[in-house]
């Protein structure tokens, strides 16, 4: 079964559909703990598989991001501590990672999300970025909850 993972604004950290109901959405919180809630209708739920980064191109699906985060570390947890990082050195690395970022539109709190999630997904064993996560296709649960 292939896993969705789902970020939910104002929540910290990444979760894992679990279920489908109704009114709501079944998810397991990717950290320590693996808790389960309800994500409702009125959450902004976004799946990674359709979110993309800035470059001065074309936009960078974030799976091929996290593939390049993962092929620069080797597969490992990331070797920057994005917390105690200044605005210089998260640019630096991630020009290493995606090269033609608009420097403009990318922000030090992206980066910063970027490399948090891409080690929460690693820790949990998630690392075939491209097969596990493809896009929803038509099932963007931001655009299915307005139509209800």
């Amino acid at each position: 079964m292939q896993q969705t993972i789902l970020a939910i604004a104002g929540k910290p950290g990444l979760y894992k559909l679990i279920s489908r109901g109704k009114n709501n959405l079944i998810v397991e919180a990717l950290d320590a703990t693996h808790h389960r809630q309800p994500a409702f209708g009125t959450d902004r739920i976004t799946s990674l598989a359709d979110i993309a980064m800035f470059t001065e191109t074309e936009d960078v699906p974030l799976m091929d991001v996290l593939e390049s985060l993962k092929n620069l570390e080797e597969g490992k947890k990331s070797s920057i501590d994005y917390k105690k990082a200044t605005g210089d050195e998260l640019r630096d690395y991630f020009a290493k990672i995606l090269p033609a970022f608009d420097r403009e539109r990318v922000h030090n709190s992206d980066i910063k999300k970027l490399i948090q999630w891409y080690n929460i997904l690693i820790e949990n064993g998630i690392t075939d970025f491209k097969e596990e996560m493809k896009p929803t296709e038509g099932d963007n649960i931001d655009d299915r909850q307005k139509e209800e």
